[in-house]
């Protein structure tokens, strides 16, 4: 029987690449629902050209919009947050992608995971925020975390056959952006367009600058002590500007795996999807002769704060990783609002896991109440320093 999908984000960079995927392996897949917060008119074109079952609009003001245009297609038509988190609990959703940005897709992970489905995790902030609850409650109701990061996918397919007990460390590999090599002052005029252009991939405009900033690898370095167990110090980041080694696992014998392809995110989206089979694709193949050289380099935390400042409230624990992720999100957006310069964003960061309140053993509520503390925090800095 064909597999029912529900992407959460369709109208975002994962959702878009997940939609390809689905379309080229109609035989083993069907999508039955698609979400989206405020892109309605991209959420009814994705509607009509692939016919899900259901949709969700986030924004409610945004429901008659999509209501009527959907009217003569028979999809149903749902609005609100807690119409996203409802749907997921339907017996029609086999497999359910979470393609949603930032702490959104905390509420939409936890709910999936309580209704026992299977989760394609796009969402790193989720485990950033709360791996601790979240990878407990996936082992209490038996549900998979399959990793759709590239880095981190990369890690789950070396580990397959392995025993997790055997691994020493990995290795998490890191573009480093379009700022690689630069100074703190060439950086500091930095525009929203040049941090947009990433080298060698293509995603959404807040992942791109996390990307930029280094943070990105930061949050991917909590991520990956959720979803495979490990200590802080069993984790290292190296850059890896060609971004064809995606990432390595060394084992405890000196062995080292490592997953390689061209840098293209429908791939482990499809892993995802397909797991455990892989299924064939028309992806571009790498050649090695197009490649005489892979080039690897320790990142430059100074200049790169974020990278530390990550690892910093990773090894304090409690609610700290969720205030770095809030803080960080507030900043992103202020940067690519113009409202700050692009090294401001660690300054506003840090000085809030500074006022923020820390919680040694935060419960869920603690985690929404930290963001919320944190986003006020984060805004009245930005405005001190205008």
């Amino acid at each position: 029987m064909k597999k029912r999908i529900a992407i959460l984000g369709s109208t975002g960079s994962i959702g878009r690449q997940a939609l390809e995927v689905l379309s080229a392996h109609s035989d083993r897949f069907e999508l039955e629902v698609i979400t989206a917060q405020q892109n309605a008119g991209l959420l009814i074109k994705q509607a009509i050209e692939f016919k899900p079952n259901f949709v969700v609009i986030g924004n409610e003001d945004l429901y008659s919009e999509v209501s009527d245009a959907l009217f003569l297609h028979d999809i149903k038509v749902f609005a609100g947050e807690e119409s996203i988190s409802q749907i997921i609990d339907m017996d029609s959703v086999d497999i359910v992608l979470i393609a949603l940005v930032g702490f959104a897709g905390l509420k939409p992970t936890i709910r999936a995971i309580e209704a026992g489905k299977r989760i394609a995790l796009a969402n790193k902030e989720s485990l950033v925020v709360a791996g601790d609850l979240i990878t407990k409650l996936a082992v209490e109701k038996r549900v998979s975390l399959i990793p759709v990061d590239s880095e981190h996918s990369a890690i789950f397919q070396c580990l397959s056959g392995e025993n997790p007990d055997t691994i020493e460390k990995i290795y998490l590999t890191a573009s480093g952006g379009p700022f690689r090599g630069k100074s703190w002052e060439e950086i500091q005029n930095a525009t929203v367009a040049q941090a947009l252009k990433h080298p060698n991939w293509n995603m959404g405009d807040k992942i791109t600058i996390d990307s930029a900033s280094m943070m990105n690898k930061g949050l991917e370095v909590m991520e990956a002590k959720w979803l495979f167990g490990l200590d802080p110090d069993q984790i290292d980041v190296i850059t890896h500007p060609q971004s064809i080694v995606h990432s390595i696992v060394q084992f405890q014998d000196s062995s080292m795996k490592a997953q390689m392809g061209l840098p293209d995110m429908r791939l482990p989206i499809q892993y995802a999807f397909g797991f455990p089979d892989r299924l064939k694709s028309d992806f571009p193949r790498f050649d090695f002769l197009n490649y005489p050289q892979l080039t690897f380099e320790k990142p430059d935390i100074k200049i790169f704060r974020n990278l530390a400042l990550a690892f910093e409230a990773l090894e304090r624990g409690g609610n700290m990783p969720c205030i770095l992720n809030a803080a960080n999100e507030i900043a992103v957006d202020a940067f690519l609002k113009n409202k700050i310069g692009f090294t401001r964003m660690p300054e506003i960061i840090e000085k809030s896991m500074e006022r923020v309140d820390f919680v040694d053993k935060p419960t869920l509520d603690d985690y929404f109440l930290t963001d919320e503390a944190t986003r006020i925090v984060a805004m009245e800095i930005i405005n001190d320093n205008k």
